[in-house]
Parts: C-alpha cells; sequence; structure tokens
C-alpha cells in the first residue's frame, strides 16, 4: 500500500511515522544489516498512509516493546534490522501459498502500485510515492498494462466512435459455449 523498497520498509523508524496526519517519512533504506541513506533525493520523501496502513502500523506500535523514536518498526527480538531474504522465504512466500497465488517477490509489489496509480490516471503521483526522479522510470519500468485496463480502454474507445451501435449483452457464456459470431 505505500510502494515502499524492501530496504525503506526495514529501515521504517517509529519517529518517522506520523500516525496523527497518517503519513511516513524515507529517511534511510536497510541492506543486509547496514543503513545508509536513500537512492536518490526524490527517494526521500513523506508517503501518505492508506487509513488500514494506519490503524495496522498503530496495532504494531502498541504491540512494540520498544517505542523510542529511533526503534525500528520492523526488527528482530534484539532490536536489529529484519533480513529480506528471510521475510521472502517465510513470510512472503508463505502468504502467497495460503492465498492460492504465485510466488512473487518485494519489487512485485513496487510495479503493482505502480500500475494500479497509473490506472487510475495518477502517474505523476505513482512517480512522487515510488520515488522515481524520472517520469521514464516509472512510466517505463512500473507500470504495466494489465488485461481489464486493456478491455476498459477498447469499450471507452468503442463508445466515442460508435455511441449509437448497441452494446453486446454479457451472457455469461462459459469457455464450451462460444458466443454466436465466434462460431
Amino acid at each position: 500500500m505505500t510502494g515502499l523498497r524492501i530496504g525503506e520498509i526495514l529501515a521504517l523508524r517509529w519517529g518517522r511515522i506520523d500516525l496523527l496526519r497518517g503519513t511516513l517519512l524515507v529517511a534511510e533504506t536497510c541492506f543486509k544489516g547496514h543503513f545508509g541513506t536513500p537512492k536518490t533525493r526524490a527517494s526521500r520523501r513523506e508517503v501518505p498512509l492508506a487509513p488500514a496502513v494506519a490503524r495496522e502500523l498503530k496495532e504494531r506500535y502498541l504491540l512494540s516493546a520498544d517505542h523510542r523514536p529511533s526503534a525500528l518498526v520492523f526488527a528482530t527480538s534484539q532490536g536489529s534490522p529484519l533480513a529480506a531474504d528471510n521475510l521472502r522465504k517465510k513470510s512472503l512466500r508463505t502468504a502467497c501459498r495460503r492465498a492460492g497465488l504465485q510466488r512473487i517477490d518485494w519489487h512485485a509489489l513496487r510495479h503493482t502500485r505502480g500500475t494500479l496509480l497509473h490506472a487510475q490516471g495518477t502517474l505523476k503521483v505513482a512517480q512522487a510515492q515510488l520515488g522515481h526522479s524520472h517520469m521514464a522510470t516509472t512510466l517505463e519500468v512500473y507500470t504495466h498494462a494489465s488485461g481489464s485496463a486493456q478491455r476498459d480502454t477498447v469499450n471507452l474507445l468503442g463508445d466515442q466512435l460508435f455511441p449509437n451501435v448497441p452494446k453486446l449483452e454479457s451472457s455469461g457464456n462459459t469457455a464450451q459455449e462460444k458466443p454466436q459470431l465466434l462460431q
């Protein structure tokens, strides 16, 4: 829901989350337990939180043993950063299996976020929230044409070009029952 890179998530600290305003500040990254600065100036950003994410973070904060602003949001019991590979292998793969989905990696979630924001017509917002310096990165790498988006676009074009042509009724055809025109 945030489009953060896994390293940005692992480096997230309580002091950078504002639950009253519903935002978080990306100011640090973590790679294999080592902290650093974000990739670019655009990567250092404030990201709005969906209400569901803010609620989950509030719940996590209440259950957390360490409430210091410098404490990591996602940490081991000793307070050190979690390992992205372990999370992917244990948590993400398990979640995919339970949901009946194919395996994905962390970056697929960023691509999904970019694609969904683009489908909403908010490419500039996608660029800002994903922390890209260049629009080309957002458009060429992080947005994908989904089947439903392509269908919606074709239908819209048809409506514009042929506004007086009646629409085909959706008859709930199964794969075995081809529409009359295709038989």
